[in-house]
């Protein structure tokens, strides 16, 4: 059976406690052991699916088509082992199937409650999949206190009482702020979070506590006695260089050997091998260039909103050991009668117009691949940025003038539409203008068949079949094929049954290609997409030319 890590957070929020939980996998992967990781959200949305980038940050979308946190974008990047549906719950999807189930008369007349029926079916979810995993860990989303995290601080509760003594391991995460008028750092904060997490009938067995300044033996002591820890179960987690240096710095901290040795298991445990940890911070570290991308997007504001993008670029660039410099431009700039196009994009050695929904800032991102096919500048596009590309191909290479999308309304010339119908793993999947937003989009892993000839075929090693994830409502109409590939813009990317368009590029161009699936999704540091390792590749060389 499989041995669970419960993680919690207290204090404020965004402490890191999903990078700490991505950290700590990766660690006992590097120990030989088999993880997984799972999120459970507290809030009441079934999903983020239809929540803003700026509540939320970006939608992280798994091979089967799981609408979820984007941590699990950091638990996959950790630790390779890709997400499923099975690996995100919110609040919402168990009142959802619970009020389901009680309309259906499952419940035979009982009283539905929170206490059982609620934190039963967050335990049943815990338990589930296991597989043949060595741990689970489940990071339990919010903070210690927020009422919205009650039903799941319970289920631990519950939890670690059905499981076998040995079988389970609670890490609060918590802060230890710096009080400069002081001049010294003050562990109320933690003793308050930590009798808040008792006081609901949990104990944590390890404290990870974030700190902008080296944690004195002193403090360490106290906060153990004060919080009923070992005094090596304090772990300080000061700020790292960069997240790809988490890892590293924890095992120096010893939170992996505390955590086996609270299982029992550090005696028989084999050392880490963290070479490809070193070999990352190496890359990240000492570049031996630089290059600077200009991503034209929508949500600029929030950067989170991209979360899987920047890193992936990250990625790219440690492929080519060059730093990678993200200039991040709000696209409607572009649309103001006084722009300067020029002044913004010319530094750029590769322009990037990423996925997004909606008409606000479409003629920018269009703006932004005419100079790029124009300048001759690296151009990639992402999703809606693969559609732009299109629509501005039609526009001013292929004589469509008023080309569109009917997402922006009205159209003759609907180069985008929303597609009614295709077939998933499921079966046929339908869908219309009018229905709901929530999951019905075309979602997870699609095949897609690469022309044998084609630039992107190449990127990929030769490969003619690839498979990536989709999250997306409108797709680019084949019936603009032939004029578009007239004006030089080609379709080297089909679906399987020839009916929807997954990737153009322009030959004639150094660098030109618009997917319309998310690469950055599937993008590891030890593993770099192959589509962002040629994206930057071409930046250098770009570079070198201006």
């Amino acid at each position: 059976m499989a041995r669970y890590i419960f993680i919690t957070g207290g204090v404020v929020s965004s402490l890191g406690k999903g990078l700490m939980a991505a950290s700590l996998a990766a660690l006992l992967q590097a120990r030989g052991y088999k993880v997984r990781i799972r999120k459970f959200d507290p809030y009441l949305n079934v999903d983020p699916g239809t929540m803003s980038p700026y509540q939320h940050g970006e939608v992280y979308v798994t091979d089967d088509g799981a609408e979820t946190d984007l941590d699990l974008g950091h638990y996959e990047r950790f630790t390779g082992v890709s997400a499923r549906q099975s690996d995100n719950i919110t609040s919402g999807r168990v009142y959802r199937d619970i009020i389901t189930r009680e309309r259906r008369g499952d419940y035979l007349g009982a009283t539905v409650q929170v206490i059982p029926h609620v934190t039963d079916a967050i335990k049943q979810f815990a338990l589930d999949d296991q597989g043949d995993h060595d741990f689970i860990l489940c990071e339990i989303g919010g903070t210690v206190g927020d009422i919205e995290s009650l039903p799941f601080i319970e289920a631990i509760r519950q939890l670690r009482n059905d499981l076998p003594a040995d079988h389970s391991c609670l890490i609060h995460v918590t802060l230890v702020p710096y009080i400069s008028a002081a001049g010294e750092l003050k562990t109320k904060p933690t003793q308050h979070s930590v009798r808040e997490l008792t006081s609901l009938g949990v104990q944590p067995n390890l404290l990870l506590c974030r700190c902008e300044h080296p944690l004195p033996e002193t403090e360490r002591a106290k906060i153990a006695l004060f919080c009923n820890v070992r005094k090596e179960a304090v772990i300080q987690a000061l700020d790292a260089s960069s997240i790809y240096a988490v890892p590293l710095q924890y095992h120096g901290e010893g939170l992996d050997a505390e955590v086996l040795r609270h299982f029992g298991m550090l005696d028989q445990s084999r050392a880490p091998d963290l070479s490809v940890w070193d070999d990352i911070t190496d890359r990240y570290e000492n570049p031996e260039g630089e290059v600077t991308i200009g991503v034209v997007g929508k949500y600029v504001g929030l950067l989170d909103a991209y979360k899987s993008l920047n890193e992936a670029l990250v990625h790219g660039g440690m492929a080519n050991r060059v730093k990678v410099r993200i200039r991040w431009i709000d696209a409607e700039i572009f649309e103001l009668p006084d722009n300067d196009i020029a002044a913004h994009l010319e530094p750029m050695h590769g322009i990037l117009v990423p996925g997004g929904f909606g008409t606000r800032g479409s003629e920018g991102k269009i703006a932004s691949v005419r100079f790029a096919r124009e300048r001759g500048v690296p151009f990639f596009g992402i999703c809606l940025g693969m559609q732009m590309a299109c629509i501005e191909g039609a526009r001013n290479t292929a004589g469509i003038a008023d080309a569109s999308s009917t997402e922006f309304g009205a159209t003759n010339e609907p180069v985008v539409g929303i597609i009614t119908e295709w077939m998933s793993a499921e079966g046929l999947q339908q869908r219309s203008a009018d229905t709901d937003l929530g999951g019905t989009m075309r979602l997870g892993a699609y095949d897609a068949v690469l022309s044998g000839n084609s630039h992107v075929s190449q990127i990929y090693g030769g490969a003619t079949l690839i498979s990536e994830r989709h999250r997306h409502r409108y797709e680019v109409n084949s019936a603009y094929k032939e004029p578009l590939e007239q004006g030089g813009l080609v379709f080297s990317g089909m679906s399987p049954d020839g009916l929807l368009p997954e990737i153009v590029e322009r030959p004639d161009h150094p660098w030109f290609v618009g997917v319309q699936f998310h690469p950055e999704l599937k993008s590891k540091p030890f593993d770099p997409h192959p589509l962002f390792a040629g994206f930057i590749a071409a930046a250098v060389k770009q570079s070198r030319l201006v």
